[in-house]
């Protein structure tokens, strides 16, 4: 069973930066596609970016992409989402999940998930 746990949320103003970090539990990680989600308040949970197991290939949601860059570590078994220009409407709480395709982008799609962190940006 591997674990993920989600790090590095927090308030910030708008235009601001922070980077979100994914750890993982087993030496696994390398195996799995890892993603990027956020829920924010009343709304489904939103799918934001993917990287396939080499960091070779990535994808990403339109409303993130030139402000957002998903990488991985897979040395130190940990995944990132580096998060600039931020917008109040990014506000939400953001997940990591690993699952076995990077073309798996919907929430019932993935395997496994951390408990997420809480990111709120102010304007």
């Amino acid at each position: 069973q591997v674990q993920l746990e989600e790090s590095g949320g927090g308030l910030v103003q708008a235009g601001a930066s922070l980077r979100l970090s994914c750890a993982a539990s087993e030496r696994i990680l390398s195996a799995y596609v890892m993603a990027w989600f956020r829920q924010a308040p009343g709304k489904e949970r939103e799918f934001i970016a993917t990287i396939d197991g080499n960091g070779a290939s990535t994808y990403y949601a339109n409303s993130v992409k030139g402000r957002f860059t998903i990488s991985r570590d897979n040395s130190k078994n940990t995944g990132y989402l580096q998060m600039n220009s931020l917008k109040p409407e990014d506000t939400a709480v953001y997940y990591c999940a690993a699952t076995d395709s990077i073309w798996r982008r919907e929430p019932s799609d993935m395997d496994y998930w951390g408990k997420g962190t809480l990111v709120t940006v102010s304007s």
